[in-house]
């Protein structure tokens, strides 16, 4: 096959540093694009003597010029801490960064990716989420900046494929866990690993009985290879996430067994807006991609407590 030339937008993250990754294992050449808010160059750090990686400091919100095949589109904070730090930049972040790597791949004639997100379904009145239900959010919210950005991204999307016929894919992530998350990022897993690692109290956010499900970062990064490389015109939107489903309680509990913690568990209000429960419809991604989670969260949880027992301690 030809060695294609990638584009990823939010390359030094959590998610697209094992991205980049992978796709330099496959054959290509990778540019990773980040402006470093969240995302870091220790995630990277490995990459950087591969002569087929190239990194380019720059935020989404400049032109971006890059001759490319492929984009991945995944600039954005995706944590609540992150996000709603500006929560202005947030949407400019999630509309502009659209519109800019949507241009270029009209340009270049390339295929782009949006990494969007379960947030789109808000606090969700359909259980489990299929890509077909429209969502319930609050447009005025604390979260609205990150939700309604990534829906408005869809749309974008969306148009420009209908307007311009641009080879687009949308995936919609849902919880996703696994070494490289930042320890200060806000999100569950970290916050249970990190607090069990330092035997500090568990802090868990309402009575514990709202539900999520955690997809490891390897089960993702399939599921978005396999979905910029599908055919037939399949655009999307599918979701990608593992669809067990865990209450706080539950995966907190976990965690303490797991690092053999001595850690007590503290009860907090919970935010506004926080979902009580989130789980994902993947019959799509099983009909269209073949995909479905292989890593189980046990299995997941010891990978990601190993990196997080480094991190903490080292």
């Amino acid at each position: 096959m030809k060695r294609q030339r990638i584009l990823v937008t939010g390359g030094a993250g959590f998610i697209g540093s094992h991205l980049c990754e992978k796709l330099l294992e496959n054959g290509n050449d990778v540019v990773c694009m980040d402006n470093l808010f969240t995302g870091r160059k220790d995630n990277i750090r490995h990459l950087m003597d591969n002569p087929y990686f190239e990194f380019i400091r720059q935020d989404v919100l400049e032109d971006v010029y890059v001759e490319c095949d492929q984009i991945y589109n995944l600039a954005c904070p995706a944590s609540p801490i992150h996000y709603q730090y500006d929560p202005i930049k947030t949407g400019k972040t999630s509309v502009i960064g659209a519109l800019h790597t949507l241009g270029l791949a009209k340009r270049c004639n390339a295929r782009i990716l949006q990494a969007s997100t379960s947030e789109v379904y808000g606090d969700p009145q359909v259980h489990p989420q299929p890509e077909t239900y429209f969502g319930s959010v609050n447009p005025n919210g604390v979260r609205s900046c990150y939700d309604e950005g990534k829906r408005m991204a869809e749309t974008l999307f969306f148009d420009y494929y209908r307007q311009h016929g641009v080879d687009i894919k949308v995936i919609r992530i849902f919880n996703t866990y696994g070494s490289r998350m930042r320890c200060d990022d806000g999100r569950v897993v970290s916050n249970f690993i990190v607090q069990a690692l330092k035997n500090e109290d568990i802090t868990i956010y309402g009575d514990g009985m709202q539900t999520r499900s955690f997809c490891h970062v390897e089960d993702l990064v399939k599921g978005m290879l396999l979905m910029m490389d599908s055919r037939n015109g399949f655009t999307g939107p599918v979701n990608l996430g593992n669809p067990e489903e865990f209450t706080m309680l539950e995966l907190a509990e976990r965690v303490i067994r797991l690092t053999g913690s001595h850690s007590k568990i503290r009860y907090m209000p919970l935010p506004k807006d926080d979902p009580k429960q989130r789980k994902p419809d993947i019959h799509l991604a099983k009909k269209e991609l073949g995909w479905q989670p292989e890593i189980s969260l046990e299995e997941g949880l010891k990978k990601t407590i190993d990196y997080f027992q480094k991190v903490v301690f080292d």
